[in-house]
C-alpha cells in the first residue's frame, strides 16, 4: 500500500512535508487510462491565446503548478482568463497588448518553459518586469535566452547576470535576428520565435532538431512561418507583427507522462495498458524508440491529426526480457524528459546499456544524470557516471528487497515519479520525500494509480 507519511516540521509557520512510503509492489492490471493533458502545448496554448485579439477557448487543460503559474503570470500582464474545470477562456488583447502597472513581477513557479517563453513576449514591454522562480528554478541557466533577446533590442538587468530574478526592458526599436541554437533546446528556439511575432521584418532561426510544438501551433493559426527541414537542422522563418486570430484548442495527452506508466507496465507481470489520445508528435517519440529498441513493442493505434499534432492510442504490454542498448545520441533531444525511465529499464536489460552527450540532464529541475546514477547505486544496480554519460550494467533478475530514501532531489517532479515507478515494479521499501512535487507537472499522477488498482 502506499503510505502517506506526514511530518510537520518545526518554523514559524506550519508547514506539511508529506513523505510517501510503498512496501509492495503493484498486482497484475489490464486497464485503459488518460493521462493529463500535455504541458508543452498547454502552455503554448495559453501564451499564444494571450496574444490573439478575441476569445480562444482551450480544452482539456491540466492543473499543474507549471500551468497555474502561466495563469497568474498572465493576469498580472493584465489578460482575463478564465478557468472551469479543464476549459479555459482566454480574452486576449492582441500583440504586444499587454497592459499593467510599472514594477510588476511575474513568479514563474518552478516553470522554466513559462519563464523562457514569456520573455519572448515581452521584448516590447514598455516598463521593466521582474521574473522569478522557485529555488530549483532560480539555479538555471537563462543566459541562452538572454543573448538572443538582446540582439533584438531588449534588455536585462543585473547586466551579465545569467540566473533569475532578472529584470526585462522591452524596446520599440526591435530588429529581425539571424540567430543558432545549436543546443537542441525546444525553449531557446520557441522564445526566439515569439520574440519575432513582435518585431517587424523576417527573423531566421538555423536549429538543432528539437521539439516543433511551436513552429506547428503557429502553422496551425496561419501565422506567416516556413520550416525549411534539413537532416541534422530546421531553416526557420519569421515574418513579424501579424494579429492572431483567437482560436480553440484541444490539449492532448502527455507523452512525457504517459511514459511512467509504459515503464511500470513493462515492468510489471502479466499486465496490460492503453493509455487514450496522447501527443506522438515525432519530436517526442525518441523514448518509445528508444525502448521499443530494448524489447519493449510499444504499439501506436487510433492514428489521427489534431490541430496540428499527430494523436494515438498507445498500447503496452508487460515483457519478460530487455535488450541493452548502446542509445543513439541523435534521439536524445526527442527523449531529454524520459531518460529517467529508461534508465529504470536498462537497470533490467541484459547487459550494459550506453547513454551518452546527456550533459542537458544536469540543467534541468535538478541534476538528474548524477541523481539517477545515485538512485540506481541505492537499488544495486552498476553504474559508471561520465561527463554527460552513463553506463548501466543491467541485471535482468534484480529484485529489490532493502529499504531505499529518496531525499535531497530539489524536489523534481521527474525524480519523485521515476522513484515511484522503481518501487511498485521491482520491490523494496522505498520512503519518498516530497510527495507533492508531482503536481508541478502531474497532478493526476497518484489518482492514475489508484485507478491501477493501487490503493493510496
Amino acid at each position: 500500500m502506499l503510505k502517506p507519511l506526514i511530518l510537520v516540521t518545526p518554523s514559524r509557520s506550519i508547514k506539511l512535508m508529506v513523505k510517501l512510503v510503498i512496501k509492495k509492489k503493484i498486482r497484475n492490471f489490464n486497464k485503459v487510462i488518460k493521462v493529463d493533458g500535455d504541458k508543452s502545448l498547454s502552455i503554448r496554448s495559453l501564451l499564444l491565446g494571450s496574444q490573439s485579439f478575441g476569445k480562444s477557448v482551450i480544452y482539456n487543460l491540466p492543473k499543474s503548478g507549471d500551468i497555474l503559474s502561466t495563469i497568474n503570470g498572465l493576469k498580472k500582464l493584465g489578460v482575463n482568463i478564465i478557468l472551469k474545470n479543464n476549459t479555459c477562456l482566454i480574452y486576449g488583447t492582441g500583440l504586444n497588448g499587454f497592459n499593467y502597472k510599472k514594477g510588476i513581477s511575474i513568479n514563474a513557479g518552478n516553470s522554466g518553459t513559462f519563464a523562457r517563453l514569456l520573455l519572448g513576449l515581452l521584448i516590447k514591454s514598455p516598463y521593466e518586469i521582474k521574473i522569478l522562480g522557485d529555488k530549483s528554478l532560480s539555479k538555471r541557466d537563462f543566459l541562452r535566452i538572454i543573448s538572443p533577446l538582446e540582439k533584438f533590442g531588449a534588455k536585462f538587468k543585473p547586466n551579465r547576470k545569467s540566473k533569475l530574478p532578472l529584470k526585462i526592458l522591452g524596446s520599440e526599436f526591435l530588429k529581425p535576428i539571424n540567430y543558432l541554437e545549436n543546443r537542441g533546446s525546444a525553449q531557446c528556439k520557441s522564445a526566439v520565435i515569439l520574440a519575432a511575432l513582435n518585431t517587424p521584418g523576417k527573423t531566421i532561426i538555423k536549429a538543432k532538431k528539437s521539439r516543433n510544438h511551436t513552429e506547428l501551433f503557429l502553422k496551425y493559426l496561419n501565422l506567416p512561418i516556413k520550416i525549411i527541414a534539413k537532416k541534422n537542422y530546421d531553416l526557420i522563418k519569421v515574418n513579424g507583427e501579424k494579429q492572431i486570430k483567437p482560436f480553440k484548442y484541444v490539449i492532448p495527452g502527455d507523452i512525457s507522462s504517459s511514459a511512467f506508466f509504459i515503464i511500470l507496465t513493462l515492468l510489471s507481470k502479466k499486465s496490460k495498458l492503453k493509455i487514450e489520445k496522447v501527443n506522438i508528435n515525432p519530436s517526442r517519440t525518441g523514448f518509445v524508440k528508444i525502448i521499443n529498441k530494448m524489447g519493449a513493442n510499444v504499439k501506436f493505434i487510433n492514428k489521427k491529426t489534431l490541430y496540428g499534432e499527430p494523436i494515438a492510442d498507445i498500447f503496452v504490454e508487460s515483457q519478460s526480457s530487455f535488450k541493452p542498448i548502446n542509445c543513439p545520441v541523435k534521439l536524445n533531444s526527442n527523449a531529454i524528459d524520459e531518460f529517467l525511465v529508461i534508465f529504470l529499464l536498462a537497470s533490467k536489460a541484459s547487459g550494459v546499456s550506453v547513454f551518452k552527450q546527456l550533459e542537458e540532464l544536469n540543467k534541468k529541475e535538478s541534476p538528474r544524470l548524477k541523481l539517477a546514477s545515485k538512485i540506481l547505486k541505492k537499488m544495486g544496480v552498476k553504474v559508471k557516471l561520465g561527463i554527460g554519460s552513463i553506463r548501466i550494467y543491467g541485471n535482468p533478475n534484480l529484485n529489490i528487497k532493502k529499504k531505499i530514501i529518496i531525499n535531497k532531489y530539489s524536489k523534481d517532479h521527474r525524480i519523485f515519479m521515476t522513484s515511484v515507478v522503481a518501487a511498485l515494479s521491482l520491490g523494496g521499501e522505498w520512503i519518498i520525500d516530497d510527495m507533492e512535487s508531482h503536481t508541478s507537472s502531474f497532478p493526476s499522477f497518484i489518482n492514475i494509480l489508484r485507478k491501477l488498482g493501487y490503493e493510496l
